[in-house]
């Protein structure tokens, strides 16, 4: 679904992205880790063309991402933004219900707050949060609100940026519980990036670990505790010796 070969970005002097290479098949769960600051929501971004790469290619379906319509090309992601991204000025529904009450997806405002409902029961939200502003939900809701705007216009990929930051250990597994049954009801692909290990060991189908601007390993998740990689073994296990340097 998601093809990237020899991906290259940089900011002034500060090379973020190296030559990145990766494969995300269609209808998986891919997990991207690595630590702050390797380039995990630069990756995204150059794949949603907010930011344009320097060097190399990248594809959905096979077309290249920079010749494709945009409101066609972006009408077929959903995405969970690290800090829930709400509108505080809008009603929860509206939240949910943003992209279809304009541009090509629109729909009739009555028929909008029925589907956005309908999304917030999917993520275990009752009828009645709908009317409800961003300000008067706990952080847990917040995320289930994000998730339900993600998914509202039933989109073929989804992306989850960081999607258990600020939560506690009990909500952060049922938001990634949540991710995992939805992705694999809507047949979605997905992507995410974390730091985050329960996540990934409850979200991924295939992890890519990104370090210094390159793919250091990929594979499933099932092989990723065995691996060999000495980057992916000092990352999962949260060591301070190894090849990726740390800040004393």
């Amino acid at each position: 679904m998601i093809e990237l070969s020899a991906v290259h970005k940089s900011f002034g002097p500060n090379r973020v992205l190296r030559g990145v290479d990766l494969t995300v098949p269609k209808g998986e769960s891919m997990v991207i880790i690595g630590g702050s600051g390797t380039g995990k929501s630069v990756l995204l971004k150059c794949i949603l063309g907010l930011v344009t790469p320097d060097a190399g290619m990248i594809s959905l379906d096979g077309q290249d991402v920079t010749r494709a319509d945009r409101d066609a090309f972006l009408a077929r992601f959903g995405m969970l933004f690290q800090g829930g991204a709400l509108f505080d000025s809008l009603r929860v529904w509206e939240n949910v219900a943003f992209r279809l009450l304009r541009g090509s997806l629109k729909r009739p405002k009555a028929e909008a707050r029925e589907i956005a409902i309908e999304k917030l029961r999917r993520v275990g939200l009752k009828p009645e949060t709908a009317d409800l502003f961003p300000a008067e939900l706990s952080g847990g809701m917040q995320k289930r609100v994000g998730l339900a705007r993600a998914i509202a216009a039933s989109p073929e990929i989804i992306f989850f940026d960081e999607p258990t930051t600020g939560l506690d250990p009990i909500m952060s597994g049922v938001i990634n519980d949540l991710i995992r049954e939805i992705v694999t009801e809507m047949g979605a692909t997905a992507m995410t990036i974390t730091h985050d290990m329960s996540s990934v060991r409850a979200i991924a189908d295939k992890v890519a670990m990104l370090h210094d601007g390159l793919i250091r390993w990929t594979g499933p998740v099932a092989e990723m505790d065995a691996a060999s990689d000495p980057y992916l073994q000092q990352f999962i296990h949260g060591r301070a010796d190894g090849p990726i340097a740390s800040v004393r």
